[in-house]
């Protein structure tokens, strides 16, 4: 009972929180017209950057163009995602410590993980998650896809998407520390642009890294493979087990970090 009375509190404030932040948001709507340009003139770039790849006729090992743009329309998502709910919240760690604003998260009765996790909400990465899975939805048509398919993906694709999280709310946390690390996010999202591409595309030695450093394949191929039908259970587990032990490192290493924060008032 206490565990459902917590869980219901904190949806609460979840839904308090992103109503306020679209109400805010709303004030500005020619902003929505803009990112859904500036969308869609991304994802024409990364269609006909991949178009170069296959116009020849050659196609990455055992990738067809249709299962090439899976992977395209998972990253699609992916970049909406971080649009709308990271990139709104933790790019704002860093000023929440220059400015001393982490103080009155840290006095509020709910987990300041939580709080700087999910406080706002920008309705201007919607674009590319419509568009990603419109994307899926006419390349899934194409491969005979159905409804079995994108829900076996759904499972690798929610353990990447706290991978992703979890090793941005990190970096992120290192602002206690390093005051100036906008530069370094940038660098990780840098990196994950690697995700449009199915990891056969790059050399075995990129691929080591994109897997075994920065996890980038666990965020875009393991799903589309899973949607294809063709993953292996020994990826969607260890997918898994990396997405609770880099969830779990985020939050111990964020209570960690606060040992070293001296407070504005102080």
């Amino acid at each position: 009972m206490e565990f459902q009375a917590k869980m219901s509190r904190y949806w609460k404030l979840i839904r308090l929180f992103w109503a306020t932040s679209i109400a805010a948001e709303m004030e500005y709507r020619l902003n929505f017209v803009v990112a859904t340009l500036t969308s869609l003139g991304n994802l024409v770039g990364s269609i006909f950057g991949l178009f170069l790849f296959y116009r020849t006729g050659y196609t990455f090992a055992g990738w067809s163009w249709e299962a090439a743009l899976v992977v395209l329309g998972i990253f699609t998502i992916l970049q909406g995602f971080s649009a709308t709910f990271l990139a709104p919240n933790l790019n704002k760690i860093v000023s929440h410590v220059q400015i001393g604003t982490l103080d009155f998260v840290l006095l509020k009765p709910i987990r300041s993980q939580f709080w700087l996790s999910t406080h706002t909400l920008s309705p201007w990465g919607l674009p590319d998650i419509i568009f990603g899975i419109m994307i899926i939805g006419y390349a899934g048509k194409r491969l005979g896809l159905g409804i079995q398919n994108y829900l076996l993906s759904a499972v690798p694709l929610l353990f990447g998407l706290v991978i992703f999280y979890s090793l941005w709310f990190m970096l992120g946390a290192t602002s206690i520390w390093f005051v100036k690390i906008n530069n370094a996010t940038e660098v990780l999202r840098g990196l994950l642009e690697a995700g449009r591409y199915p990891m056969v595309a790059y050399p075995a030695a990129y691929r080591f890294f994109f897997t075994f450093v920065v996890p980038v394949t666990f965020l875009t191929t393991i799903p589309a493979e899973a949607m294809l039908g063709r993953v292996q259970l020994s990826w969607v587990i260890g997918a898994m087990v990396l997405a609770i032990v880099l969830f779990w490192l985020s939050t111990k290493f964020w209570r960690f970090a606060l040992r070293f924060y001296t407070s504005a008032s102080s």
